[in-house]
């Protein structure tokens, strides 16, 4: 049988906080892998170190999480001091595979192969896995799924990437003792119990859209219809691009992002927007561009989406109804990835405690944990495994 448990802590000092995730995730099982969350002001070595002090040779893999977790019988944990929160997996029919690397003189494609191949060696097993969950910077992460993929193919897939509270790179990895700011990590699960996630931005289309005819470093979007990218989306929003200058356009663009859609229309990627100059241009370009969270490529369609904080918030409950619907057993247990700047503009109207509440009115008393991240990843029914932004990658275990 398939079996899940958490545990957390906001103790301020990280051995004892790894201590005590540790203990209450482990209670009543041989947990054979435990997917870590901590808060980017504490050690993380020393939080790996206290929760080895109790699963001495369990493999752990995860990330810092973006200003909080929530924790079932918990709730939002957003200790200034910090926190740490831990879903541990057991079962006679599991077997999990773990591997990670910093980021190194290889292509994150080559490394990608790299730790797909370790994870798969690590498990002492000879097929794919029944699905994945990978964690990496957040910098080029379709790059090493592309890698991962090359090894095992399109295989159902969940997590995030890395965060801090600011935006500053002070975000880590964590993958057994190894911690890195910049790389991947995966844990390959081979079991026989049901996994669904449910992927979604839960945001309305406008009637603004366009088509990208420039892109820089496949991450700057330059041009939309032959016009300055972010005059515009500032167009569209009924802003102006001196207003959307720096990172104030990723907090305007939270409630207003940009969508893409998938081939077949069964899946609209989020692309956030975050920074609104080139960041690599002189102080007098006029050129207005948008750094986003994720990749674009020229000739595809760009729509602009929206949604009202109410909306972000009752996003949580109806993206769990939808995954109940999908699932054809019973979920026991959820893993669930919330986007870190989604957070932000939930926060910034002080009802960041009301995710909580939106969860547990749907799934009760069970056992879940949430992460906020800078990138989240998944797939929809007949689509790519995918990465994006400001979205929801829900995922539910049965028995």
């Amino acid at each position: 049988m398939f079996k899940t448990n958490v545990g957390y802590s906001v103790a301020a000092n990280a051995t004892d906080s790894g201590r005590e995730t540790a203990t209450k995730a482990s209670e009543g099982l041989n947990p054979k892998v435990g997917l870590l969350f901590t808060s980017c002001v504490q050690n993380q070595n020393e939080i790996i170190a206290g929760v080895k002090s109790v699963c001495k040779d369990m493999p752990i893999i995860g990330c810092t999480s973006s200003a909080a977790i929530v924790v079932s019988g918990a709730g939002y944990l957003g200790n200034e001091t910090g926190y740490s929160g831990m879903m541990t997996f057991d079962g006679d029919d599991l077997t999990v595979g773990v591997a990670g690397s910093a980021k190194d003189s290889r292509t994150p494609r080559e490394i990608g192969k790299a730790i797909a191949r370790e994870a798969i060696k690590n498990a002492g097993v000879k097929v794919i896995p029944s699905y994945f969950y990978m964690v990496a910077s957040p910098k080029e992460e379709e790059e090493y799924l592309k890698g991962i993929q090359d090894v095992v193919g399109r295989v159902p897939m969940f997590g995030g990437s890395a965060a801090d509270n600011t935006v500053e790179g002070k975000w880590s990895i964590i993958c057994n003792d190894q911690v890195f700011s910049d790389g991947c990590a995966v844990a390959f699960f081979f079991a026989k119990n049901e996994c669904k996630t449910n992927y979604t931005g839960e945001y309305r289309e406008t009637d603004h859209y366009g088509v990208i005819t420039e892109v820089r470093n496949n991450r700057t979007l330059a041009k939309i219809d032959g016009v300055s990218a972010l005059s515009k989306y500032a167009e569209w929003i009924g802003s102006t691009p001196a207003d959307l200058k720096g990172s104030n356009l990723l907090v305007a663009s939270i409630t207003k992002p940009l969508g893409i859609k998938d081939p077949i229309g069964n899946l609209t990627v989020i692309r956030h927007p975050m920074f609104g100059d080139d960041m690599n241009t002189p102080a007098d370009n006029t050129d207005d561009v948008m750094n986003l969270g994720n990749n674009l490529v020229t000739k595809t369609a760009v729509i602009q989406m929206e949604a009202t904080v109410d909306e972000l918030i009752e996003s949580n409950s109806k993206a769990l109804t939808d995954l109940n619907k999908m699932m054809k057993k019973e979920a026991k247990s959820y893993f669930l990835v919330h986007c870190g700047g989604r957070r932000l503009g939930i926060a910034n109207a002080g009802r960041e405690k009301e995710i909580y509440d939106q969860i547990v009115k749907v799934i009760g008393d069970k056992k879940f944990i949430m992460v906020f991240t800078f990138g989240e990843y998944g797939y929809r029914e007949h689509s790519a495994n995918t990465c994006g932004g400001l979205m929801l990658s829900f995922t539910g275990f049965s028995e």
